[in-house]
């Protein structure tokens, strides 16, 4: 029995993948540049950043490829594997991870740092997915169908809490609820859902800021989002910093490399709040057309993923669509000041290897469904097959 042939992948989701990255390398190389040739802890080599972000490109490229090649089939035969060893991770983070800005959220290793919760999102999607396709018309029920799904999605979410996490937890949370939405839950169901789970994460943040220290720190979050120029000096230096950045960029822009909020005024200016050296340099013009591309990027996995004829497939490829986006929008919207800033990276672009991997292996499997689709007609083979032996008969 001959193997039934896969597709081509989706050629301009692809092209535009390599596009953003590539755009990503070159703002982590602008935005840090000027950080590491100035410090010893980096070597005084400007290529510090660039080149670990490299690295990390060419080992999504790998990620990309390797499950662009997987199919939906073997796919749903590695996620409970996948979900097991991500959540043997976030049990451990917290107890044995490094510390980084008051979060136990990293595994530090020579030279890379490995951040669980972005695997996460990505195993809470792909697990949810495979529930819901098993399930079927059992998703509508209560007992059967919802309580599971929100278990899993609760009980990721507190792991990440415990680090504490709250943007990445949060995304989670949302990207979950669009694939379980999708999937075909009853609304009704999903409303007593997200109160219920509401109830839950109010619990958690309620106990995590009783404690002064942590109070004070998601006070000032909060201070600053309301009125950013009531300490401009402290609290909210970073995103006083950040709206520097964008004005002065104005509409056309101070040019690729040529950022002065880079230059140790911007805090965090190559991880999350990279949106803001794109503003000051690209300037209103250039920044609207990033977001263009950035738009094109989701609008192409979004038709990836309703061209998909597997309800498996369907699901995956939506919630990986708006894991991006709803990431997209809150980094941006963090750094833009329209919404309390919560540090995540901007998908594609800001320096970091876990968030890179974990996106451009999310694009491979998109690039999958699409070549479940694309499948070559394989009945028009024999009658291709019939006209040219008669041709070369009459020969």
């Amino acid at each position: 029995m001959q193997p039934t042939r896969r597709g081509t992948p989706d050629f301009l989701l692809l092209l535009l993948t390599f596009l953003m990255v590539g755009f990503g390398l070159v703002m982590v190389f602008s935005a840090s540049s000027a950080i590491a040739i100035s410090s010893e802890e980096y070597n005084n080599n400007a290529f510090y950043f660039v080149k670990k972000q490299a690295i990390f490109a060419v080992l999504g490229t790998i990620g990309m490829f390797f499950l662009m090649n997987i199919s939906m089939t073997k796919l749903r035969l590695l996620l409970k594997p996948y979900f097991i060893i991500v959540m043997i991770m976030l049990v451990l983070v917290p107890f044995i991870g490094n510390e980084v800005n008051g979060a136990r959220s990293w595994f530090q290793f020579p030279g890379f740092g490995i951040q669980p919760s972005e695997f996460a999102k990505l195993a809470v999607i792909l697990y949810l997915a495979g529930l819901i396709y098993r399930k079927g018309d059992k998703i509508k029920q209560f007992r059967k169908g919802l309580v599971p799904s929100v278990v899993i999605v609760g009980v990721v979410a507190f792991l990440i809490m415990l680090q504490p996490d709250f943007g990445s937890m949060f995304i989670l949370v949302l990207a979950a609820s669009l694939v379980i939405v999708v999937g075909g839950a009853n609304m009704k169901h999903v409303l007593v859902g997200v109160t219920a789970a509401a109830v839950f994460v109010g619990i958690g943040l309620l106990i995590y800021v009783t404690s002064a220290e942590s109070l004070g720190f998601r006070m000032q979050r909060i201070t600053c989002y309301l009125d950013p120029w009531s300490d401009v000096q402290g609290p909210c230096y970073q995103i006083v910093q950040s709206m520097y950045a964008f004005g002065h960029g104005d509409l056309t822009g101070t040019g690729i490399g040529q950022s002065i909020q880079k230059l140790h005024y911007l805090p965090e200016a190559h991880n999350d709040f990279i949106f803001a050296i794109i503003g000051e340099e690209l300037g209103f013009f250039g920044t609207l057309v990033f977001l263009l591309f950035y738009l094109a990027l989701i609008w192409r996995g979004l038709l990836v993923a309703l061209r998909s004829t597997d309800t498996f497939g369907n699901l995956v490829g939506i919630g990986i669509v708006g894991l991006i986006g709803i990431q997209a929008f809150i980094n941006m919207g963090g750094v833009t000041g329209a919404i309390p800033m919560t540090g995540v990276t901007l998908p594609f672009i800001s320096a970091g290897g876990s968030s890179l991997v974990v996106m451009m292996s999310s694009i491979g499997i998109l690039l999958s469904i699409s070549r479940e689709y694309n499948k070559p007609d394989r009945t028009e083979k024999p009658e291709r097959e019939t006209k040219k032996k008669n041709i070369l008969s009459k020969r």
